[in-house]
């Protein structure tokens, strides 16, 4: 379903140029997207953006000019843009997701992961969807646990330690992107869908094992890789094995699963340092 409204649009002709108004189809369907300036965020949106949904996204310090700015610990702010969207569906991807930042940082931390996600609980009925470590397109390599680990691999005349301790299950951020926007839909159609979800790729790797397929991804050395297989001692406290039990969206004919080679070849060949790789593949 969709509706219809005027855009104004810029028109260039040889010698000007004119504004014209036209018709433009509205979809029906509205989802609201917090953080969408981040790594998940913007995977989110435009996943609902381009499969028939009027998304509209906000953030804060990153926003402006293509989403709106909400802070979401102003409850008057979050209350006006949900009563003037009238969302069908919010997906609240706003989040700080480093454990050792949470830890070092409990009262900011809590702010937006728990204060902020009350605003928007008072607004709408919830389903959870918990996920474990991300990558995918990245504006800069810090951006994901995963991709951060390129330029360590890239440069192979420096040893580098990876943990080979922690099991790991890299997950494709347009995977969770599809789950979201999949999960959506089945709301729409049974509203007794709610409760708790988990998601995630199905590859268990150690950080020096996604070191190591990133560097074969790329046809880099991985010899200057050392696992460190000892418990780490520094940092937040995390589970040896982070596996998530995604049998219940598996049960609704809910997901989606990226190769993690593939994955992370389209999220990292911008980042090559040797450019010759991308004329050979790209061009």
């Amino acid at each position: 379903m969709v509706g219809r409204e005027k855009e104004l649009k810029i028109r260039f002709v040889p010698g000007r140029c004119e504004l014209v108004e036209e018709d433009v189809d509205i979809p029906s369907r509205r989802v609201l997207i917090t953080g969408a300036t981040g790594l998940l965020g913007r995977a989110v949106f435009k996943e609902f953006n381009e499969n028939n949904w009027n998304a509209v996204g906000c953030g804060y310090r990153r926003a402006q000019p293509r989403f709106e700015q909400i802070n979401l610990l102003d409850s008057i702010a979050v209350h006006d843009i949900i009563h003037e969207f009238q969302p069908h569906v919010i997906v609240h991807c706003a989040a700080e997701r480093r454990p050792d930042v949470v830890e070092s940082q409990p009262d900011a931390a809590s702010q937006l992961n728990v204060a902020a996600s009350g605003n928007l609980a008072k607004e709408a009925d919830a389903a959870v969807l918990r996920i474990p470590v991300l990558y995918g397109e990245v504006e800069r390599l810090e951006e994901s646990a995963v991709t951060v680990m390129f330029d360590k691999v890239q440069f192979s005349n420096k040893s580098a330690n990876m943990d080979h301790w922690q099991q790991r299950f890299p997950t494709n951020v347009k995977d969770v992107a599809a789950v979201c926007r999949q999960l959506a839909e089945k709301r729409m159609l049974d509203p007794s869908v709610k409760g708790t979800f988990h998601w995630s790729g199905n590859e268990q790797m150690t950080k020096y094992e996604m070191a190591c397929a990133i560097a074969d991804a790329f046809n880099l050395p991985s010899s200057h890789l050392r696992p460190i297989t000892d418990c780490p001692v520094v940092g937040a406290l995390r589970p040896r094995n982070a596996q998530l039990d995604c049998s219940k969206l598996e049960m609704l004919g809910i997901g989606q699963r990226t190769p993690f080679r593939a994955g992370i070849r389209e999220s990292l060949w911008p980042f090559l340092v040797d450019k010759r790789w991308r004329q050979t593949v790209f061009h």
